[in-house]
């Protein structure tokens, strides 16, 4: 790994650990092992190491939802997804990005930011609409809705364990998550009526 990588990687880990605001640049250097001349070398600063660490980090982020277009049924696609080890107490290493006020303000960060959230939703409605045309889940679902609803599971996930210092609440929100889908599958085909009064003449 030359000194590049070595910054970029070392940037991606404070991102996650202390956020934009909280990062210097003599703490990356720390972290990297390089000095101030390798460092003003690659980057001009700060924020362009930022800015490639964290289209870096998006990468990944969308690279791992690519298995919501695996070879199995849909339904097991998101539900294999949903079942991804995530570390709840340590956050979202994309979501945290939208709490950080520095990132907020900066148009270019955020725009990465939300792309990849863009990028993985749109894996999500596709994998949702295949799994309504192969019977798995209900016609009446909006595939834009679910998307963003489980979306916010993983996310809100990600608060409550760094709420709670535990990795019990991530897990109980992907296995409600999880719970929900297998209740949509198993509605599929009825119908939820009334029976006709009988009459007597």
């Amino acid at each position: 790994m030359d000194s590049r990588d070595q910054l970029t990687e070392a940037m991606a880990e404070l991102l996650w650990e202390r956020g934009y605001a909280a990062t210097s640049p003599r703490d990356v250097m720390a972290r990297a092992g390089v000095g101030q001349g390798s460092m003003y070398h690659h980057f001009s600063g700060k924020r362009e190491l930022a800015v490639e660490a964290l289209a870096t980090v998006t990468g990944d982020l969308t690279s791992a939802s690519s298995v919501l277009d695996g070879d199995d049924s849909p339904l097991e696609c998101m539900k294999r997804y949903l079942s991804v080890p995530r570390p709840g107490t340590q956050g979202c290493r994309v979501g945290r990005m939208t709490q950080d006020p520095q990132v907020v303000r900066d148009a270019e960060l955020m725009t990465i930011v939300a792309d990849a959230f863009d990028v993985m939703l749109d894996r999500w409605e596709q994998a949702i609409d295949a799994a309504i045309a192969a019977g798995e889940l209900p016609e009446s679902i909006v595939p834009a809705d679910l998307a963003r609803t489980l979306a916010a599971v993983i996310q809100g996930g990600y608060i409550l364990a760094r709420a709670k210092g535990e990795q019990g609440p991530m897990d109980a929100a992907i296995r409600g998550a999880i719970g929900l889908l297998d209740t949509a599958r198993a509605t599929v085909g009825t119908t939820i009526g009334h029976p006709e009064k009988e009459t007597h003449s």
